[in-house]
């Protein structure tokens, strides 16, 4: 069987920019979205969150037909294989919600046809497949297919990375594993066939666990290096300079979609096996945690000179800055703020990023600041969340001038030195992981 018709559910970041590349390689693809805005958006051409390259090739596979957006399956649809790209998010209780997988499944069972194949590629918890899919599907006395082949890509990248990144083809018979492997070696080189949907299923929350407790390492050198009254810059970026096995990374905020989940899910998988994976709990603990003890500290060096009423503005509200994002799901600019809130309850809360939209910012509570100048001029407090291009080379001194008095700039990436800053009078910069230089008087 020759599969050239996809139906792709769930046109998120991970949806739309598959469904883009598998249109541009050849395939008709008909993407299943429920919410209006972003059909409305999708259908004239127009992604609806920044991918660098995404509008251009969007519109492209929208006008030539190759691409088509709808609110549901067509009850003419000719799709052979579903691909399933909805969200996971977690609950109140850091466990994850499973209905939208179990909603596309009824979906999904009410068209399928024998012989069709269905692709998982959402995040899910060990198990899913088997135990959650296969289930709804079977009861459809249809012949078909299920393969789980997780997404790879990083935000910002999207495009190059399904074109270069190896796909995992998980898969408990080989015939259904070639079969997707023969759909995805389109797009890719590179394809990886692994025993069963388990295995697939487990590397994706592998490889973003292993992400998330390497960050976590970083950002707990840089609470000791504080207690210690060390510079973790100087303990990182020297204890690395050319050596082979000095790959710590620089510390900083660490959420989004991914990683600020996946480590849940994993930890919720291997509890309900009878195991807990301690390092990767410990590990999100430490990004968690990091919140609110940065805002203490902000409060206990402020409390005696700053105003009650303080002016505290937060910059980069994307969850991440490199590669550029306006992705704010999982962003640390949320229990950022709400730490500070508890610290700071009488301040006033500006926000200002160079790519998420001015309502996305005030959706968080924030007051919205157009450019980098408004974002600071007359703060008390400056805390830069994210590493954008733009912070790194931000004209401190320069802007510091702009400031209230007395007044700090907060770095969560180290992106300057205070060494080697000449700031106003009355103004300090400090960095995470460098708090030895935090002076109580200004």
């Amino acid at each position: 069987m020759i599969d050239r018709n996809m139906c792709i559910l769930g046109l998120g970041f991970v949806g739309v920019t598959l469904a883009t590349v598998m249109a541009d390689v050849g395939f008709h693809v008909i993407g299943i979205e429920k919410r209006d805005e972003v059909i409305e958006s999708l259908s004239s051409g127009k992604s609806y969150f920044f991918e660098p390259g995404l509008s251009t090739q969007l519109k492209k596979q929208i006008e030539n037909g190759s691409l088509q957006i709808s609110k549901q399956i067509p009850q003419d649809c000719k799709a052979t294989v579903y691909i399933i790209t909805v969200g996971t998010p977690l609950n109140e209780k850091k466990e994850i919600n499973l209905e939208s997988i179990q909603s596309v499944c009824d979906e999904i069972a009410l068209h399928l046809k024998d012989g069709d194949l269905v692709i998982v590629r959402s995040t899910v918890k060990l198990g899913t497949t088997r135990s959650i899919i296969n289930p709804i599907l079977e009861k459809t006395g249809k012949r078909y297919e299920i393969a789980f082949c997780p997404e790879r890509t990083v935000e910002g990248q999207a495009l190059a990375e399904l074109r270069s990144n190896p796909q995992i083809i998980g898969a408990n018979q080989l015939s259904t594993s070639i079969r997707a492997s023969q759909i995805f070696q389109w797009i890719t080189p590179t394809v990886l066939r692994v025993s069963d949907w388990e295995t697939a299923e487990m590397i994706k929350l592998i490889d973003n666990a292993k992400r998330d407790v390497h960050f976590a390492f970083a950002n707990e050198v840089a609470r000791m290096c504080d207690v210690a009254g060390l510079s973790a810059d100087e303990v990182l970026h020297l204890g690395r300079f050319g050596y082979v096995r000095g790959d710590i990374p620089n510390p900083g905020p660490v959420g989004g979609p991914c990683l600020s989940k996946d480590s849940h899910i994993l930890v919720q998988s291997m509890e309900e096996l009878g195991m807990t994976p301690k390092m990767t709990a410990a590990g999100r603990q430490v990004h968690e945690e990091q919140s609110k003890q940065v805002a203490t500290f902000l409060h206990q060096l402020t409390k005696k000179n700053f105003p009650e009423k303080m002016i505290i503005s937060l910059l980069g509200i994307a969850f991440k800055g490199k590669p550029v994002t306006d992705d704010i799901r999982g962003t640390t600019a949320k229990p950022i703020f709400d730490a500070l809130k508890e610290e700071f309850p009488h301040a006033e809360y500006w926000g200002y990023d160079p790519v998420v939209q001015p309502e996305a910012i005030k959706a968080l509570g924030l007051q919205p600041k157009t450019d980098l100048k408004t974002a600071i001029k007359g703060a008390h407090l400056v805390l830069i969340l994210n590493n954008h291009p733009q912070f790194s080379s931000l004209p401190i001194e320069a802007l510091a001038l702009e400031m209230a008095r007395p007044a700090i700039i907060y770095d969560f990436w180290s992106q300057n030195h205070s060494k080697k800053l000449n700031l106003p009078e009355g103004v300090q910069y400090i960095a995470l992981g460098n708090h030895k230089f935090a002076k109580e008087k200004l």
